[in-house]
């Protein structure tokens, strides 16, 4: 299993949500790309990035950010975060990005997320963000009446390979991970799905492993010292 440290931006900054609540943001880093770099030398491959901002309303306030720990971190990056088009998939790609995650637009967007999919096949990751079992849009301002299992199901159907599946109540609460679902995702769906939301301890990892998911994301936990990101590593493979 694959270990994604996460860097979260806002206003240029590595910062991170209490379940998915703008008002409940806590400042980590003036110097996101600095944190990427002490990923790295603590034997990270991979980092998860999400723009907030860009999340909310579908722009890229944090790009020159995103393509500065592409091109200098020696990291592997995935974003998401307010990726609705085309130019911007191919904004990201271009600056050297190695997946790009869409959350809204693959809810709201079918025509979209099939064309991109097609053109730039695991480049393409999906977002399912779950909040009750339903999936959130907007930066989680919003609750479709979308569930979770139809949707995942159906972005199988059409062929996406990755999926980063959040249990929202979770994120950022430092509770644990919610490990029924992401055992019940493990054993419906052959897609390489990567859970998010509330990775708390090596506890948490030794489980999520035990299940053969392809990933977790690690935020918090990272930053108030409750995992070191090396042993996390060691404990995923």
């Amino acid at each position: 299993m694959l270990i994604f440290p996460a860097i979260d931006l806002y206003d240029k900054k590595a910062v991170r949500l209490f379940k998915g609540d703008y008002n409940q943001m806590t400042v980590y880093s003036e110097n996101p790309l600095e944190v990427a770099k002490g990923f790295k030398k603590a034997g990270a491959e991979y980092i998860h990035m999400v723009d907030l901002e860009g999340a909310k309303d579908g722009t890229t306030p944090n790009f020159d950010i995103v393509a500065a720990v592409a091109k200098e971190s020696g990291l592997k990056v995935e974003i998401g975060g307010g990726i609705r088009s085309e130019e911007t998939v191919k904004k990201y790609i271009d600056a050297g990005v190695m997946r790009v995650i869409l959350g809204t637009a693959a809810l709201n967007d079918r025509q979209f997320l099939e064309s991109v999919c097609k053109k730039y096949g695991d480049k393409i990751a999906v977002g399912a963000d779950l909040k009750d079992g339903q999936v959130a849009v907007k930066g989680w301002l919003e609750t479709s009446d979308v569930s979770g299992m139809d949707f995942l199901s159906e972005m199988e159907s059409l062929g996406v390979k990755t999926v980063i599946c959040t249990d929202i109540s979770r994120d950022g609460a430092m509770r644990g991970t919610n490990r029924e679902l992401y055992r019940e995702l493990s054993e419906k769906f052959s897609m390489d799905i990567v859970a998010s939301g509330g990775v708390s301890t090596l506890d948490d990892i030794k489980a999520l492993r035990k299940m053969n998911l392809y990933g977790a994301i690690v935020g918090k936990a990272i930053y108030t010292g409750d995992i070191d990101l090396s042993e996390a590593i060691e404990v995923a493979k």
